[in-house]
């Protein structure tokens, strides 16, 4: 029972470690990244198959952690979707890691390895090479900002010819 139980602690911590080569950003601020961003690209996963028009909005919380709510339009069924979550810091407030959650005690790793200094464009990675984002404030970005957030994801081993591209 005890090796059952330290198996599933081990698990969940697990869900919120970091990758390989890729290090969480120092001197972020919250209320900057509060709002909207949209997402640009992503490797795929089944929590978001076929949605396009994804968009996440980040709020405070009440108990200081962060409202998430994700949403995308999922046009096989030609229908909105969206999912709420919680979202708190793994370390320290200025360090860029967060552990988010959609369902129940579970949580998962929330890394921002990039931030540009306007708080306009975020890479963002999970707890293993199989999650990565670009995220703007605005619904596309130019062919530079597309180029550096492959390029420093291929550095850090993403798989970035897999990267599904929404704009």
């Amino acid at each position: 029972m005890r090796l059952l139980l330290f198996t599933f602690v081990l698990l969940l911590c697990s869900c919120t470690g970091l990758p390989n080569n890729v290090t969480p950003i120092n001197n972020f601020q919250l209320q900057r990244y509060l709002g909207t961003w949209y997402e640009i690209a992503r490797l795929d996963h089944s929590f978001e198959r076929g949605l396009s028009q994804v968009s996440a909005s980040y709020s405070m919380r009440s108990d200081g952690g962060v409202r998430v709510l994700n949403k995308g339009f999922n046009s096989e069924d030609g229908r909105w979707q969206q999912a709420e979550g919680k979202a708190y810091f793994v370390q320290d407030e200025t360090t860029g890691h967060l552990k988010v959650s959609f369902f129940g005690p579970f949580y998962a790793s929330y890394t921002i390895f990039e931030l540009d200094a306007n708080y306009q464009t975020a890479f963002v990675a999970g707890y293993s090479k199989d999650y990565l984002w670009l995220l703007a404030r605005t619904p596309q970005v130019d062919e530079r900002t597309k180029q550096k957030f492959i390029q420093n994801a291929k550095d850090k081993g993403f798989a970035t010819e897999q990267l599904i591209w929404l704009n």
